[in-house]
């Protein structure tokens, strides 16, 4: 599990700065969403094109706030990522062409094409009937087109977003951002979230809470739901 402690430095700026640390002291379940990003074949299941080791720890924290979330009436939405293709191209054309290396381009396509098995949920993850489900195209679910993600949380009165998945410096960062300059309030989850490295993981979370949210383990925030 990567460490979650945030730098001296960090906590004494947020001191100064606002007076404490953490921002919400409460959540409304009632309007609070747990969005689970990514925790699909393609990331968890080991030797996978883009499998990231760590994401399999952090499974039991996750199931665990997700039914404790649904006990108290809020929603459980998750998230995966297609690549879909057309005329030669996908419509992650950046990250196929540029960022994945060209030896593992085709079988990353292939892997995480719709309905292929790198888009279906981590075998141990407590999924439910009750539960929402989407695609996302994008790192931010929150990107325009990126997914249904902000229409469905309208809708739905929610106004709080539990962030969880990986990688945390990358789909989890982003969308976090986005949903802070929405106006959603924000918490990163950190022990429901895994990155490549301790050293981005903790990077993330540092800058999340500086500007985009709050940072809380997943007992702190059961803690507040229940408050």
């Amino acid at each position: 599990m990567h460490p979650s402690r945030l730098s001296a430095e960090v906590t004494q700026r947020l001191m100064q700065r606002r007076g404490r640390v953490h921002i919400y002291d409460h959540l409304d379940p009632a309007r609070t969403a747990l969005v689970v990003i990514d925790m699909q074949n393609a990331f968890c299941k080991p030797g996978a094109p883009v499998d990231v080791p760590e994401s399999r720890q952090i499974v039991p924290n996750i199931n665990r706030l997700a039914e404790g979330l649904r006990q108290r009436g809020g929603d459980v939405i998750w998230i995966v990522t297609e690549i879909r293709q057309n005329q030669g191209k996908t419509d992650w054309e950046n990250f196929t062409s540029r960022i994945i290396a060209e030896e593992v381009r085709e079988r990353t396509i292939e892997y995480m094409a719709p309905g292929a098995e790198g888009t279906l949920l981590w075998t141990e993850l407590d999924a439910r009937d009750n539960d929402i489900y989407m695609v996302k195209n994008r790192y931010s679910c929150l990107a325009p087109g990126a997914s249904p993600l902000e229409r469905t949380l309208r809708s739905r009165g929610t106004d709080t977003l539990l962030i969880a998945g990986t990688k945390t410096n990358v789909c989890c960062e982003a969308t976090a951002r986005g949903a802070w300059d929405m106006d959603f309030n924000v918490v990163m989850v950190s022990d429901c979230c895994a990155a490549l490295s301790d050293q981005e993981h903790l990077a993330s979370l540092n800058s999340i809470i500086q500007q985009f949210g709050d940072i809380l383990t997943a007992d702190e925030v059961l803690h507040r739901l229940h408050a």
